[in-house]
């Protein structure tokens, strides 16, 4: 006789937690498949649209917690947002997801309601650097628009775009805002240096901000682009500002980073440097 999944406690009408016979406890999300369901009933598989398992334990009392403080028409409305990510991406999503951005999005609703505003210092940067997600994060601001009728600033777009390429990624949002954090920092010296204000939609301007992104990433990875001892003595003696600054930021980023950045960054940050030098 095959197992049946089985209800444990209904959350609210459209989330329960039930006891799977492969997975053990699980969560399902379906509309109105809590609807006067209580302990020991049979849940039917038509009624399932998405099974999570938050196999961490304070992950799952997290989510627990919310469902109860969440409208549950809202929280309706969420889920169905998290699927469409899922759906865009065209990636499985780590189920941190479901705590972070519920959690994040129930936050901001009633901060747009009471008219409270969060500056996002990192958006062209994220808007750059993460493109796919930035869209599908639109999206989801004009569902919510839509749904809701809360107008998000332009800010949120970023952070909600941060939150679906940590869930792609399984990477930290915290990992990810110190990352940025240097990057701004990093474009400050530039700017200081050269005595120039960059302009942020400039073509150029995303490419620094890409290459950098990449920089530390290969830092992390222990990659090498490999040594280029004639290149390095060419650029040294053409653009010996641009070379000099990028010296610069390097040490910048091995201080922020703690960890050794190859030498041969310096000559593909000094030609990145000339190109904004020649833009501006």
């Amino acid at each position: 006789m095959e197992e049946k999944t089985v209800v444990k406690k209904a959350l609210n009408n459209n989330v329960l937690i039930a006891s799977h016979p492969t997975y053990k406890e699980v969560i399902l999300i379906g509309k109105g498949i809590g609807f006067g369901k209580k302990n020991g009933d049979i849940v039917p598989e038509n009624q399932v649209e998405k099974t999570f398992l938050l196999k961490d334990e304070k992950e799952q009392e997290q989510y627990k917690q919310l469902i109860s403080h969440v409208d549950q028409d809202l929280m309706e409305i969420l889920n169905d947002i998290i699927v469409l990510i899922e759906q865009r991406m065209g990636e499985k999503l780590n189920e941190h997801i479901h705590v972070a951005l519920t959690d994040h999005l129930s936050f901001a609703i009633n901060r747009a309601h009471q008219q409270v505003q969060f500056n996002n210092p990192f958006l062209f940067e994220i808007e750059s650097l993460y493109p796919k997600e930035y869209q599908v994060a639109q999206e989801v601001v004009a569902i919510l628009k839509e749904k809701v009728g809360v107008q998000f600033p332009a800010g949120e777009m970023g952070f909600i775009a941060l939150h679906i390429h940590s869930a792609v990624t399984d990477k930290s949002i915290r990992d990810m805002n110190k990352h940025h954090q240097l990057i701004s920092k990093l474009v400050q010296i530039i700017e200081e240096n050269l005595k120039i204000k960059l302009d942020r939609h400039n073509v150029n301007y995303h490419r620094l901000i890409q290459h950098l992104h990449r920089a530390i990433e290969r830092v992390y990875q222990g990659e090498s682009l490999g040594e280029q001892t004639n290149l390095a003595n060419v650029l040294k003696s053409t653009y010996p500002l641009c070379y000099n600054l990028a010296w610069k930021l390097i040490k910048v980023m091995q201080q922020q980073l703690h960890i050794h950045v190859d030498e041969s960054e310096v000559l593909y940050l000094t030609i990145h440097l000339q190109r904004l030098i020649q833009s501006s």
